[in-house]
């Protein structure tokens, strides 16, 4: 539930379906799954009916997808809840899958930074975008697209998901292998450069930054939570205050993220910094 000025990441995904005219949801959940559950309802809220399904053991995105088996029986859109998306228009995915009558379709952008393509992996593709192969995390970019971790798959991905060993090296059913699964059994998947703006989530300074450059490109100054109580002498610069903060002291906060629920009681700056109720990490 990794907050964007003061919405969780999920539910800036959730609206991008709804454009697309998705009206049901499936939230794969685990770790912390009433927060989320609690957080998104039923989906009424967001204009979607929302189910949600559990898996019970963390191992890898794959096996995520593989517990959604049951539930699926026509093509359907894959989000990953820790990276945030900007795209251009999602739509060319569909019509791409309708028209190659592809298995997959893999939302890629050009990547200026080398280092952003070896965190997530690296696409290959001839002239006409046919998908040759996919490498998570490689050693060396193939090229300078990146998947961004937006995917429309047909059905057909879960006989790929069966056959896809665990990893050595994380001992996860990779999604990545997945598909490359699927591409060599003959199967049709492309890459679609639907992605105009993209954040992976790692680290706590990559969502400080993923909510700076938000707001900056939203021409925000700053966010603050309605129902956040500051100081009368507390100045907020390039920062979001969440829900029910309680800023006692008239300090100054600035280029940082103050989760909800959290009391500030110091008499110091913050800076450079997310807060949360039982913790405060200096980015």
């Amino acid at each position: 539930m990794l907050p964007i000025c003061n919405r969780p990441i999920l539910e800036y995904h959730i609206e991008q379906l709804k454009e697309l005219g998705v009206t049901d949801v499936l939230v794969v959940v685990g770790y912390l799954k009433e927060m989320i559950i609690d957080t998104l309802g039923d989906g009424s809220r967001l204009g979607v009916r929302i189910r949600y399904v559990e898996q019970q053991q963390t191992l890898g995105i794959a096996h995520a997808v593989m517990q959604l088996e049951s539930y699926i029986h026509s093509p359907f859109f894959l989000f990953l809840g820790d990276i945030f998306y900007v795209p251009t228009d999602l739509r060319e995915m569909t019509t791409l899958f309708e028209d190659a009558t592809a298995s997959g379709i893999l939302a890629v952008k050009r990547e200026g930074d080398p280092e952003a393509i070896l965190k997530n992996f690296s696409v290959d593709v001839d002239e006409e975008g046919r998908v040759h192969r996919v490498v998570e995390k490689p050693r060396y970019p193939i090229n300078n697209l990146k998947g961004c971790g937006v995917y429309l798959f047909g059905p057909e991905v879960f006989d790929a998901i069966r056959q896809t060993p665990r990893t050595a090296m994380r001992d996860e059913y990779e999604i990545t292998n997945s598909i490359q699964i699927l591409i060599d059994s003959g199967r049709p998947v492309y890459a679609s450069e639907v992605i105009r703006w993209d954040f992976n989530i790692t680290y706590p300074k990559d969502l400080l930054d993923c909510n700076r450059m938000w707001m900056e490109m939203n021409g925000l100054s700053s966010v603050v939570s309605e129902k956040a109580t500051l100081h009368p002498d507390c100045t907020v610069e390039d920062s979001v205050i969440g829900e029910n903060v309680v800023v006692d002291n008239g300090i100054r906060i600035l280029r940082s993220l103050v989760l909800p629920n959290t009391r500030v009681t110091s008499g110091e700056d913050v800076q450079d910094s997310i807060l949360s109720e039982h913790s405060s990490i200096r980015c």
